[in-house]
């Protein structure tokens, strides 16, 4: 798909927001740096990383960051809000670390689900894409398959605007992939923008969370790295002959891929990323030493290392 959205490098927050979340449509989607009729401050801060937790049955809104405390019993939780370090915010009794920070927070509270699918697919696509299930999602519920021109999930979005720095891939999931046996949730790949801009899965084990397995970064069997050079060397051998019978974009873009998939096996440093362990030990217990916890961690050290989503 070619696109005329503006999500440079240095991007603004609202800027992202407008492109990842479904400003952009089939027909609209060059309109993307029209004026906004949110105003913006006059020190527009440019986010060189993004860090989104998505929690699937996490908690509920209302005992967390939307309590509804003057809403009738029926519909608000059990629990009190607290004041915050913004006037304007009252969190749960519950979140009161967060409570401390909220100054910094911009609580969103205006979503709703306009499209009602009655599935977790649904809900799914609609969040990580910014648009609409279509009517395939009504028909086919939780057995809708992720279609190749699907609409992106954002964090593909970033992958593909976003020039690549160092080896490791522009956008990463984690702890897995979000789906459960049998079902593959859409929403989570790239879609029409091609399979080169899926996020890379960095897969945590709940009975041993301090260890996180990329599997796009470990050589099978006994390759070793300078194996794997000399495979590459013969390939690109082969590859030179073939180029006379095949068509050079495809060649060209298999040849990219390639080189990236070799980059990523043999930079030095790019499995240190994903080592939590080495953490010291005050840090892993602040964090908790859950699946949660530790891939909050690993989160914050991506950031670290600027990968972009």
């Amino acid at each position: 798909m070619e696109s005329n959205c503006s999500l440079d490098r240095d991007s603004s927050r609202r800027t992202f927001l407008k492109a990842s979340f479904g400003a952009c449509s089939a027909a609209t989607i060059g309109a993307l740096n029209a004026p906004s009729d949110v105003s913006a401050s006059s020190t527009t801060a440019k986010a060189k990383t993004t860090i989104l937790f998505f929690l699937c049955g996490g908690a509920s809104h209302i005992d967390t960051w939307d309590m509804k405390p003057d809403a009738p019993v029926e519909y608000r939780g059990p629990f009190n809000p607290i004041q915050t370090s913004a006037s304007d915010v009252r969190l749960s009794e519950h979140l009161p670390m967060t409570a401390k920070v909220a100054h910094h927070l911009a609580v969103v509270n205006s979503i709703d689900g306009a499209v009602n699918t009655n599935d977790h697919h649904g809900g799914y696509y609609h969040n990580l894409t910014g648009h609409r299930p279509d009517q395939s999602f009504r028909t086919e519920g939780n057995n809708r398959t992720p279609y190749p021109d699907d609409w992106p999930y954002m964090g593909s979005v970033v992958a593909m605007k976003r020039v690549q720095q160092g080896a490791l891939p522009n956008a990463i999931t984690l702890p897995h992939k979000p789906s459960v046996a049998p079902f593959t949730r859409p929403g989570q790949f790239a879609g029409r923008l091609g399979v080169e801009f899926d996020p890379m899965y960095v897969i945590g084990e709940d009975d041993n969370p301090t260890e996180f397995r990329a599997p796009a970064l470990a050589l099978q069997g006994d390759l070793t790295v300078d194996r794997l050079t000399n495979r590459k060397q013969l390939l690109d051998v082969i590859d030179r002959s073939k180029r006379d019978f095949e068509s050079f974009r495809r060649v060209n873009k298999f040849t990219r891929e390639q080189k990236r998939a070799v980059e990523l096996l043999t930079a030095a440093g790019t499995t240190e990323a994903f080592d939590v362990a080495s953490e010291p030990e005050e840090v892993k217990e602040r964090y908790g030493k859950t699946i949660n916890g530790m891939s909050m961690l690993l989160a914050r050290r991506l950031a670290e290392r600027e990968i972009p989503f």
